[in-house]
């Protein structure tokens, strides 16, 4: 006798390997790599829009260290000793990285300053409402015949530098007057350099301050500590230090500052999530002066010693033009309207900036978001003020992600005609965020890879909701003013790795097929993410910098016609935000020329995980002299980084490709960049 397994038992098994087979990963193939691919170019056919280098713009927000203990040189962190400087969370990681910082901040010290003997007990005590800058200072009480003080560990950059400059401000209470400031190993009470002051003013008083190391007494990546120590029985007050890298470029890193330049980058963002919250007078007048707070967006400290000067004068070290994105959370039009009067007055260019009305307003993470009410006339507000500032502003509104922006824009296109050139989208991608559960590493990787491919298409359809309303059918399009792709487990493409470099590689060649729809894009960022990195005050870049760079610096602006055929595949419940993906190229390949006329560069993106391809460039429309330029970025595998201890662990190399009556034959290796370039003959 046969049993029966009632149908009501049966259905919860069937749903469950249902859902598996919906969601298992599924790459396939469509036309498979062939032994040799062929890429066609025809020079004399024109393929899209003129590239603008404002496709090459990058992006600068104050978090983790990019701008504090990055960009800025500054080598001391809470320099004017203030309390509620980081969120809860980074410094339950401060402490875990450093435990002694818990003796230390029982003591009254502010983190991370730390006793120059923990052996001394409590020798200190926090003032308040009379420092020197902000809210509070510090009294050291000093034991006769006893070295009495505070430190801070410190990473210097001896590789470049020997020299620095410091300040301090202090106010002598009682006892002896002497102060000597020195650098030291770290725990160490050696003493490498020093500087003794005579701080016999009982007013508060700035103190200058040199050092002179010698080669070898501190190597690169070492730690070191700043030392501070109060002479016998002084009693002293002190605040706002400083300590700086003599090279600096007023304030700035000047290694920084040259990878910057190198990137030759048109348009420099100043936005983020900081923004709705950012006051820029805060950031103006005596760096001495101006009050350190809390950076809500992200737990650190915002100094404010970096502020709209600092940033216009890294901007013209750059040769970038400023694009800065206004406070429409807590800011007000009239605020934004000053602070336009103040850029065109102290900048180089008196109209037409680009300026942002906001950054993520849709998001609740950004302080005074607004509802979809209050969206649209706050937009018109803004825009009002600004162009009564300078009527050729060129203004972006802010608009949604590719994947989710149809009502909100619709919102922002119910303004008037005029009201803004452009909305912005922000594509910030968690590449291992898959609709396959457990999804492997070689999936994840196809999967990012083909990301986009998929927004192409979805940047055309928000071009087509633009273009359907009259006051702004081809008058706005988009502004791409921030993309990044993350990856959270080890071997899948992230924006520190070579995975990252490939994705960011396609999403160029993406932009260059679209700059009709997309003429402004700012890849995350600047620094840090895929730009520039320091670390113990090493300067490095990410692999996905030297992508940008390989791009930016070609200057190639009129893109011709191009053919490849080495193969496609598509994905199936892929990346979340865009899971399915058809025809995505082995081999992504954009040609384009320069404004001359004279340089014909490929721009070349093998997808595959494991296939180098051979192929034949066939150019026609161009005649080529007998050399080509090849550049090409690889690594040893995706997850490759540069760090601190390797800095050039992945970087592009130049070799020589021969161009015969046939064209130029080339291998292409699997997750790589390359750039080709080929010179008119004659």
């Amino acid at each position: 006798m046969k049993h029966r397994i009632p149908i009501s038992r049966l259905l919860p098994v069937l749903a469950c390997v249902s859902a598996s087979i919906f969601t298992a990963a599924q790459i396939t193939v469509n036309h498979p790599i062939p032994p040799t691919a062929t890429i066609q170019v025809d020079a004399s056919k024109t393929a899209g829009s003129e590239i603008p280098r404002t496709i090459f713009g990058s992006f600068l927000e104050p978090i983790g260290n990019s701008t504090y203990n990055g960009l800025w040189a500054e080598i001391l962190q809470n320099p004017s000793l203030e309390s509620g400087m980081w969120s809860a969370g980074n410094v339950t990681r401060m402490l875990h990285d450093d435990p002694a910082l818990t003796r230390a901040s029982q003591l009254g010290l502010p983190l991370p300053w730390e006793p120059l003997n923990y052996g001394q007990g409590n020798r200190y005590e926090l003032r308040y409402g009379s420092a020197a800058n902000s809210w509070r200072s510090l009294v050291i009480m000093g034991l006769p015949d006893q070295p009495t003080g505070i430190r801070q560990r410190v990473y210097l950059p001896v590789h470049r530098t020997l020299d620095y400059v410091g300040s301090l401000y202090a106010r002598h209470l009682s006892g002896q007057s002497g102060l000597t400031v020195s650098i030291r190993p770290h725990d160490s009470s050696e003493v490498l350099a020093t500087a003794h002051i005579d701080a016999a003013s009982d007013q508060w008083t700035k103190y200058n301050f040199t050092f002179q190391l010698k080669e070898g007494q501190i190597h690169r990546l070492d730690p070191a500590d700043f030392v501070l120590e109060v002479e016998g029985d002084a009693m002293m007050e002190v605040d706002q230090f400083s300590l700086m890298p003599k090279d600096a470029l007023d304030g700035l890193d000047p290694d920084e500052v040259a990878m910057a330049k190198a990137m030759e980058t048109p348009l420099l963002r100043y936005g983020g999530n900081f923004t709705s919250s950012y006051h820029w007078k805060d950031g103006i007048g005596p760096r001495d002066k101006r009050v350190s707070m809390l950076n809500v967006a992200w737990g650190i400290p915002e100094y404010n010693t970096f502020g709209t000067d600092e940033f216009l004068h890294f901007c013209d070290l750059i040769g970038a033009e400023p694009q800065v994105a206004l406070n429409l959370g807590s800011g007000t039009p009239e605020e934004a309207a000053e602070w336009a009067r103040y850029i065109y007055a102290h900048g180089h260019k008196h109209s037409g900036l680009t300026w942002e009305l906001g950054n993520e307003l849709w998001g609740s993470w950004n302080v005074g978001y607004p509802t979809l009410e209050q969206l649209a006339p706050r937009t018109a507000a803004f825009s009002k003020a600004l162009r009564a500032v300078d009527p050729d502003a060129k203004l972006i509104a802010t608009g949604q992600d590719p994947d989710n922006y149809s009502k909100w824009n619709a919102t922002q296109l119910t303004n008037p005609a005029g009201t803004f050139d452009y909305l912005s989208t922000h594509f910030v991608v968690t590449n291992t965020d898959t609709r396959t559960p457990h999804a492997d590493n070689d999936f994840i990787a196809q999967a990012a890879f083909a990301l986009p491919i998929g927004l192409e298409e979805r940047l055309k359809t928000m071009q087509e909701q633009i273009n359907q309303n009259p006051a702004f059918a081809n008058k706005a399009h988009i502004a791409f003013t921030e993309w990044l792709f993350i990856g959270h487990q080890p071997g899948t493409p992230s924006f520190a790795n070579m995975g990252g470099a490939i994705d960011t590689a396609g999403f160029f060649n993406m932009l260059m097929r679209n700059t009709s729809i997309v003429p402004i894009s700012d890849m995350t960022g600047v620094m840090e993410f895929a730009g520039i990195w320091k670390k113990r005050s090493q300067v490095y870049a990410a692999p996905g910098y030297w992508a940008f760079r390989m791009y930016s610096t070609a200057h190639a602006t009129r893109p011709v016609s191009v053919q490849t055929d080495a193969g496609s595949y598509s994905v199936q419940h892929g990346v979340g935000r865009i899971p399915d993906i058809a025809n995505v190229p082995y081999l992504d390949v954009v040609a384009a020329l320069n404004e001359k006329g004279d340089a014909l560069t490929l721009f070349c993106v093998n997808r595959s995980l494991d296939t180098d391809i051979p192929a034949n460039l066939r150019v026609s429309g161009f005649t080529s002299g007998a050399k080509a330029e090849v550049k090409t970025l690889q690594g040893s595998s995706i997850g490759d980084e540069n760090d601190e201890d390797e800095p050039d662990r992945v970087t592009p190399v130049t070799t020589e490709g021969q161009v015969s009556k046939d064209g130029l034959h080339h291998v292409f290796p699997h997750e790589s960049i390359t750039v080709i370039t080929l010179h008119r003959k004659g």
